[in-house]
């Protein structure tokens, strides 16, 4: 067995152990998320992602078992065109490579964090108009996060190997990226709305499924009369899975514009995805305040779309990872320095909204 699949098994066995004791013991039972469970939680999450990114700074190595200056070479030819090696040293290039792969990793983190921000818009959206009880918010995006990490696994090494084979997919991705950037900023005022009778995913349920006319407590299954039901709150799960799939082909294209080695794509995606759901609890009552940031978001997916469609040229000159950690920082901290600085006015007469509406 390789290195890199005995990596993939533990990281993922100990994702999953975090996220079931989260489940099974510290939050047993249905209950309404706390400010400050919420931020006790995303701290975790967002100071395993740095500490990944430590270790990724001194063994990257590691992860793909390089031992020597043939096979790192053989690596960096194929994911990692950019890093001029020292070949007469391979503790030097290993601490090149390494270097590298933890700057891609945090630039990579910090893109699909920023994306997951139009996601969070979204799946306020999905728990109002379905009206999900809040003291159930956690259990839904619980089993939505496993299926987004399924999905992200399976597109993220497919979408590698097509790159690697087929590598004029990069410039699709580009303009495709360019196009996504430009439309976020021009509807970026535009009121999220789902009516959930006229809903597609829910008309396809209901002809194909039988689905339960009302909520069961925070069951996703019921039977009667010896048939099983799905509740409307598995529907809500199969439309958030559905989301985040289409949220998925404008990030995972994206954080290939950072990095092309699967492995950091993936652990980039997976410790923002797993830092979202303690976020959307963290930020629902303040991301409003942000009003800034789908257009920092925008101007970062015009960047990475311009930066695919020249990557070769970029690779020509010499062009550092570490610059495209430095802009995805200065956007990012720009965007959300100018929402406080240039706060959003309220039209007089309207409460400005600070809760995501639903059931108690």
């Amino acid at each position: 067995m390789s290195n890199e699949i005995i990596f993939f098994s533990v990281f993922i066995i100990f994702i999953l152990s975090i996220l079931l004791f989260d489940l099974l013991v510290v939050g047993r039972g249905s209950h309404e998320v706390s400010f400050k469970e919420a931020a006790i939680w995303s701290s975790v999450w967002i100071s395993l992602a740095l500490l990944f990114s430590l270790f990724l700074r001194f063994y990257a190595n590691l992860i793909h078992g390089i031992t020597s200056i043939e096979e790192l070479q053989a690596l960096t030819s194929k994911y990692y065109p950019e890093i001029v090696l020292d070949l007469t040293s391979l503790e030097n290039s290993l601490r090149i490579f390494s270097k590298t792969a933890a700057i891609n990793f945090l630039s990579g983190y910090l893109i699909e964090e920023s994306l997951s921000v139009d996601n969070l818009f979204v799946m306020m959206a999905i728990l109002s108009a379905f009206s999900v009880r809040k003291a159930d918010y956690k259990r839904v995006l619980f089993w939505g996060i496993l299926g987004a990490i399924v999905m992200r696994c399976i597109f993220i090494f497919a979408g590698a190997a097509l790159i690697y084979r087929f590598e004029w997919l990069l410039y699709i991705f580009g303009a495709y990226l360019l196009y996504v950037g430009v439309k976020m900023y021009l509807d970026r005022n535009k009121e999220i709305k789902i009516e959930p009778q006229h809903h597609p995913l829910v008309k396809f349920l209901s002809r194909h499924l039988n689905v339960f006319p009302r909520y069961v407590k925070d069951r996703f299954f019921i039977r009667k009369a010896n048939k099983i039901f799905i509740t409307p709150l598995f529907v809500v799960i199969i439309i958030i899975e559905f989301t985040d799939l289409i949220f998925a082909l404008d990030s995972i294209p994206a954080i290939f514009a950072i990095s092309k080695d699967p492995y950091i794509v993936f652990f980039s995606n997976i410790f923002a995805i797993l830092g979202l759901r303690s976020l959307f609890f963290l930020l629902v009552k303040i991301v409003e305040k942000f009003h800034l940031l789908k257009v920092g978001v925008s101007v970062l997916l015009v960047y990475v779309g311009i930066k695919l469609i020249f990557h070769h040229w970029l690779e020509h000159i010499g062009f550092k990872s570490v610059y495209s950690l430095y802009f995805i920082l200065t956007v990012l901290l720009g965007s959300i320095l100018l929402s406080l600085l240039f706060p959003k006015k309220v039209p007089s007469g309207e409460k400005e909204k600070t809760d995501v509406p639903g059931n108690n």
